[in-house]
C-alpha cells in the first residue's frame, strides 16, 4: 500500500517560512510528478507547485518568487520552502504523487497538513 506523508505545517506570522515536506512509502516502481496544492476554507483545491523527476518546477503565479519545490529522487520525498507567508496562503496543503503501481500511473494524496499565517 502507498501512503504519502506530509509534515512541516503549523502557524507563523506574516513574512515568515515554513517547510513542508512529503515522504512516500510503500510498494511501487516509480514516481513521476510530484506536487504540491492547497485549499483554502471555500475556495476550491489548487495546484501551488510541482517537479518533474528531472527537477522541472511549475509555479502558481501567486507563489513564484516566495515558494521553492524540490525533491529527492533516492529518498521518494518532496519539500515546498514557503517564504514571505500571507495571510492569503492560509489553507490545508495536500501533497500529490505519480506513482507506478499495480501496472499503471496512478495519483496518491496526503492527509493534508494545515497552513495558517496570521497578519
Amino acid at each position: 500500500q502507498v501512503q504519502l506523508v506530509e509534515s512541516g505545517g503549523g502557524l507563523v506570522q506574516a513574512g515568515g517560512s515554513l517547510r513542508l515536506s512529503c515522504a512516500a512509502s510503500g510498494s511501487f516502481s516509480s514516481i513521476n510528478v510530484m506536487g504540491w496544492y492547497r485549499q483554502a476554507p471555500g475556495k476550491q483545491r489548487e495546484l501551488v507547485a510541482q517537479i518533474t523527476p528531472g527537477g522541472t518546477t511549475n509555479y502558481a503565479d501567486s507563489v513564484k518568487d516566495r515558494f521553492t519545490i524540490s525533491r529527492d529522487n533516492a529518498k521518494n520525498t518532496v519539500s515546498l520552502q514557503m517564504n514571505r507567508l500571507k495571510p492569503e496562503d492560509t489553507a490545508v496543503c495536500y501533497c500529490k504523487a505519480s506513482i507506478y503501481t499495480r501496472g499503471k500511473w496512478n495519483d496518491y494524496w496526503g492527509q493534508g497538513t494545515q497552513v495558517t499565517v496570521s497578519s
